[in-house]
């Protein structure tokens, strides 16, 4: 396989974003949910007018992995939207992040997920939070392995259906330390 490239997604990227993003969530999670449910989810979370605003937000920010010219996987992050008293202004969120089947397990997403945090630590150790399923126990693993911890639930919408949704969150502390080595300066992620 082509060595992959992470770089920012910029507005003219709108399309190619807002298509890796549906891809991903319906290749990961479709059979759960009714087609109808799936339907109004995906014309909401990855409309094309959406997609673009959010790459215009300078609070937030997304990034492509592209391969021999085509996108293999994505990831967005800005300030933290998840439904938990603790959340701050302040507060980070790894709000999606996807790689399609063939391109896990295989290093890249340590690369991306690396990429992303440097980007919610440039201004200094903050706080980082993400929402994954209950069910999604592979994510659970490699946020736990990375010093996040379950601090919190909630009902996620998809259409009509409601998702049993984890919060993790990782307390202010430097990404570059392992989790459990050192001394921790503030912040955390899922």
């Amino acid at each position: 396989m082509p060595d992959p490239i992470i770089r920012r997604a910029r507005p003219e990227d709108a399309q190619a974003l807002a298509a890796i993003g549906a891809r991903t969530f319906s290749d990961t999670f479709a059979h759960l949910y009714p087609p109808e449910d799936l339907e109004t989810f995906l014309a909401e979370a990855y409309g094309l007018d959406q997609t673009r605003r959010n790459l215009t937000d300078t609070a937030k920010a997304a990034w492509l992995v592209e391969a021999d010219g085509q996108v293999v996987g994505y990831a967005e992050a800005g300030p933290c939207a998840l439904p938990h008293p603790e959340v701050t202004a302040a507060c980070g969120e790894l709000k999606r992040f996807y790689l399609l089947k063939d391109w896990q397990n295989g290093g890249l997403g340590r690369r991306l997920f690396t990429e992303v945090i440097g980007w919610l630590q440039a201004e200094g150790p903050r706080d980082v939070w993400i929402g994954v399923w209950s069910e999604n126990y592979g994510a659970q693993r490699f946020y736990g392995r990375e010093g996040f911890e379950k601090v919190g639930e909630y009902g996620f919408e998809v259409g009509k259906t409601i998702d049993r949704e984890f919060i993790l969150r990782k307390r202010g502390v430097d990404f570059a330390t392992p989790a459990g080595a050192g001394e921790a300066r503030a912040h955390d992620l899922a």
